[in-house]
Parts: structure tokens; sequence; C-alpha cells
């Protein structure tokens, strides 16, 4: 038997005891997340309904549990009912600030987007009319796509070519005060801005640089089109490498951090052709703060449209697909869809995609 004073000391080191293994358990379930928090790139995504609950996770989706809102208020629920540990204001803040930082603008959306270059109308539609006209044609278009959705919202973008190729694989780069003009009227107007640079003769990582400072605006996002990477545009196709562009998400997602930039940004990929993206069973979509979009680009009658999208389904490893439609302005040798998918066909192809762009 102990005396009183060695029963009060035992119970003291096991509460002390207790406490440590809270802790262990919190840091433990702490580094689990942090871990499964990355796509689970080798499932297909399938149709998606509205997700409004961690049920979802069970259906097969490839966004990781934190994702899902009751998964996010179970677990700080679970925290807050530890009698022996709470977190002080500093804690607190930073767990939400991560929760935020991880959860997708794909989740619960779909995005629509108007593409080119806002100086030239052979480039595209954005090409072609004002900006509050633009906007207000985008508003009617997303409409019909979230008439079709099934219950997904369907946010708004302008899709900017930023860096145009020239002979000899030169860029042209836009005008600053022409591309802030998208940037902060879009700000205003809650529509999402992606920056799309075609690589010429200069290197991935090299053209990544040049627009990773426009991720310091909320509503921007990055697009890369291995097509343009070539000294012989019009005349060759260009190809980028899985190598190369799990660096260019590598360097991403480290400026993202170490900038202090909050949330998810999205990184798009074009590929209509093989040898665009050369062993890209390879690429990773395991990224923790960079979404890769893998787009499925070119035009021609919907047999066309659809074969094209197929060929980027078999790429498992990269879920998060994207579409894109090409108008008809009548613009001699340009291509063009004849006729246009409807929004109900767009949403039918299989994996559903994410984003969808018009030229």
């Amino acid at each position: 038997m102990f005396s009183q004073p060695c029963r009060k000391w035992i119970m003291g080191l096991r509460a002390l005891a207790n406490r440590f293994l809270r802790l262990a358990s919190f840091i433990k379930t702490g580094l689990f997340i942090a871990i499964t928090v990355a796509p689970l790139a080798a499932q297909v995504p399938q149709p998606v309904p509205p997700i409004n609950g961690s049920s979802a996770a069970a259906r097969g989706s490839f966004f990781p549990p934190l994702y899902y809102t009751a998964a996010v208020n179970a677990y700080k629920s679970q925290e807050l009912a530890r009698p022996a540990w709470a977190p002080d204001a500093a804690e607190a803040a930073l767990q939400a600030q991560n929760q935020r930082d991880r959860i997708s603008i794909l989740l619960n959306n779909d995005i629509l987007a108007f593409y080119g270059h806002p100086l030239s109308r052979q480039m595209g539609i954005l090409g072609r009319y004002s900006i509050p006209e633009l906007d207000a044609r985008l508003t009617r278009l997303a409409e019909e796509y979230r008439a079709a959705s099934g219950g997904r919202d369907v946010r708004k973008a302008f899709y900017i070519i930023y860096g145009t190729v020239w002979p000899k694989g030169e860029i042209g780069i836009i005008k600053e005060s022409v591309l802030q003009e998208y940037i902060q009227y879009a700000l205003k107007k809650d529509i999402l801005v992606f920056i799309d640079h075609q690589i010429g003769r200069y290197e991935p990582v090299a053209a990544l640089r040049k627009i990773l400072p426009y991720l310091k605006y909320p509503n921007v996002h990055l697009a890369l089109d291995p097509e343009w990477r070539t000294t012989k545009p019009m005349r060759e196709i260009g190809t980028v490498s899985a190598a190369e562009l799990n660096e260019i998400q590598r360097i991403m997602e480290a400026y993202i951090i170490e900038n202090k930039i909050p949330g998810e940004r999205m990184l798009v990929i074009h590929q209509f052709n093989w040898r665009m993206i050369t062993n890209r069973e390879q690429v990773s979509s395991r990224f923790e703060r960079v979404r890769l979009v893998h787009c499925a680009d070119g035009f021609g009658p919907p047999h066309l449209k659809r074969g094209s999208y197929a060929f980027n389904a078999q790429a498992v490893n990269m879920p998060v697909k994207g579409f894109k439609l090409f108008y008809n302005f009548n613009i001699p040798g340009a291509g063009y869809d004849n006729p246009l998918l409807t929004p109900k066909e767009v949403y039918g192809l299989n994996p559903r995609p994410y984003l969808i762009m018009y030229q």
C-alpha cells in the first residue's frame, strides 16, 4: 500500500503521461493529415455531384478527406473535446489557416473561362469584345452550364495569353497595363484569371518564374502550353517532359509557401497530341498547394473532340481534367469546332471536366 503523498504523486505522473499521450496523438494526427492532403491521383474522377459532406470521400473522389466540411468539423470537435489540452490563440489560428489553405476551389465549383489575347481578334474570344461585354456573355453561358451541372456552381474566368511565341521561339509579353485591367476588373467582380505562357524557346521553369509574381493576386492561377515550346511555331508541336512538369509544380508550391500566399492555386497544362507531354505517366499530381489541371486542347467535329479527351483521360495520374472548345469567327485558315458541344454534352465526358474554356 502506498502512503497518501505517494498516491498523489503517482496520480500526478499518470495525469502528466496522459497529457503527453494526447499531445503525441495530436501531432500524429496532424502529420497524417499533412501527408494525406495530396490528391489521390490513382483514382479516376467520375461525374461529380454536389459535395456537401464527408460521405463523398467514400464514393471514390480523388479529393482527400480534409477537403470536406463534415470531416473538418468532426476533426475540430474531436480536438476541442480533449480535456487535457486546448490550443492557444496562435495555434488555433494556424490550424484554421492550414485548413483554409487546403480547401480546393474545385470541390464544389466548375470553372468556365473565355480564352485569348486581349489585343488580338485572331487568338480567341477574349480579344473580340470589351471586358464588360465579355463578362456579360460569360455570365449568360455560365447560366447554361449551371442548368446542366447537377447542382455544382460555375465560377467565371478570363484565360489570358501572357507570353505569345514568335518566329524562332522568341516571346512577346502582354502589356502590363492591359493585363492589370483584366486582373483588377476580375477582382471586383469575383472572376478568376488564368495567366498562360506559351514558353517558346525558353525553359519551362524560366517561363513559370516570369508569371509567379502574379500569384500575389488572390484570383490568379497559372498555365503553360507545351504546344508552343518550340522555335518553329505553326510548323512543329512543342514538348515538355514529366520531369519538367514535376519541377515546375515543386517550384510553384515552394513560391506559394515562402511568400505566405494563402490557399491552393491551379496550374493548367494543355495537351492534344502524344508528344506534348513525354513520359506523362510519371507526372505527379500530389503537390499539396498546386492543383494540376490536364486540359484537352484541339479543335474539330465532336467525334475528334471526344477522341482527344479520351486520350487525355487515360492519364489517370492527372485526375483533374479540362476541356477546350473553339468558336468559329470566320478567320481564314483557323480551326474551330463544328458543331460546338452543348454544356450537357461537355458534362457527359468521362471523367467530367472541372475547367471548361472557349477560345
